[in-house]
């Protein structure tokens, strides 16, 4: 798998019932929960980026959220436990950045934070172990009914699991690019004694982003375009020479095929999801996969393509992207991650979006 308050003795009903108009900010609520998880509720579609950096001796680790809009005020709310201050700012005049200070010597994992949209105006990240068992706090009403409800058929996907992707897309019928002209770099996510995600009966994220990859190889190298992989067994690459590999060899496009995951108490949520760092070619890159991906998994929630920070697509000298296919510890996702019929759909899926996006931009 690729960043996101207090008069302490309050109740959080209390606060939640104390806080002025907020003019403009698409934070409409937060909350640090009992079990240590930040929540946020935004409008619908909202576009958020979440950002992690380590402490120091003195310096407890941050991790600030930014979203569209200007708070009317800044300020500064009293944390408890690992978490010393929370405070909300205005970076710029059109952005909410939201300030998440840890205590100095508290360990987090920048590997595992990760901000996941829980609906359409929902989002969720697990700051984990070391931040559990604080008072709850924030601001807003968290829990206030969404502004535009999840279709039922979405958020609870049968109890089976299992639902029929539809027919296999058409190998023969995959877009056609000079042969020999382009060179792409599929980067199979983790490896080796990382394993990536687990999900549910054990499913592990490095088993299907390996097998999709070298199927997407393979359809990629029969329509003519050499393609460098990262990793072709179970070997553990470190992030750098995955990128180097890219820079080195002049590719043409980079892409990193992941597969997501959240608590496994949270099989309700499904969906894929592709990022990029750069606006423009990396974008439309992007696009052109996620538009793929979510027409062989109906049902699926579109994630849409996203803003991301991860160092692979960070780095890369070349348009970039990162693909999440679906959820291994959600209840629509995860079966069909585990089927190889349709890991070969994504696999097709992919390599479509690969060689269209080469088609439109020569």
């Amino acid at each position: 798998m690729p960043s996101l308050l207090l008069a302490a003795a309050l109740p959080v009903s209390a606060l939640l019932t104390a806080l002025p108009a907020w003019a403009g900010s698409a934070l409409a609520a937060w909350r640090i929960s009992r079990s240590g998880d930040l929540e946020l509720r935004t409008p619908p579609g909202t576009s958020v980026e979440a950002f992690f950096e380590e402490g120091s001796n003195v310096l407890g680790p941050r991790l600030w959220v930014d979203l569209p809009g200007a708070p009317s005020r800044s300020r500064t709310i009293r944390g408890n436990g690992a978490i010393r201050e929370v405070r909300v700012g205005r970076p710029t005049d059109n952005t909410t950045r939201l300030v998440l200070e840890f205590r100095p010597g508290t360990r987090l994992d920048p590997s595992q934070l990760r901000l996941v949209g829980t609906g359409p105006d929902r989002w969720q990240m697990e700051l984990g172990d070391a931040v559990s068992g604080l008072r709850p706090f924030g601001e807003g009403d968290i829990d206030a009914p969404s502004v535009s409800a999840v279709p039922s058929w979405r958020a609870n996907p049968p109890a089976g699991g299992f639902v029929p992707a539809g027919p296999m897309p058409s190998v023969e019928g995959l877009p056609s690019v000079p042969r020999g002209r382009y060179k792409v770099v599929i980067d199979p996510g983790h490896g080796g004694p990382d394993p990536g995600a687990v999900g549910i009966n054990g499913l592990r994220e490095t088993d299907v982003v390996l097998d999709v990859s070298l199927q997407v190889a393979q359809l990629l190298q029969a329509k003519g375009v050499q393609v460098l992989l990262t990793r072709t067994s179970e070997v553990d690459v470190d992030l750098p020479p995955r990128v180097a590999l890219a820079n080195n060899s002049r590719a043409n496009l980079f892409l990193s095929i992941h597969a997501n995951a959240l608590s496994m108490s949270r099989p309700d949520v499904n969906g894929i999801e592709t990022f990029y760092f750069q606006d423009g070619a990396s974008r439309r890159f992007a696009e052109a996969v996620q538009m793929q991906m979510v027409r062989v998994s109906p049902g699926s929630p579109d994630r849409g393509a996203r803003p991301g920070r991860f160092f692979v697509i960070r780095r890369s000298a070349m348009p970039a992207a990162l693909a999440e296919m679906g959820f291994v510890t959600g209840r629509l996702d995860a079966p069909r991650l585990a089927d190889p019929s349709f890991r070969r759909r994504m696999a097709v899926a992919i390599a479509t979006g690969v060689l269209n996006y080469l088609v439109a931009n020569p």
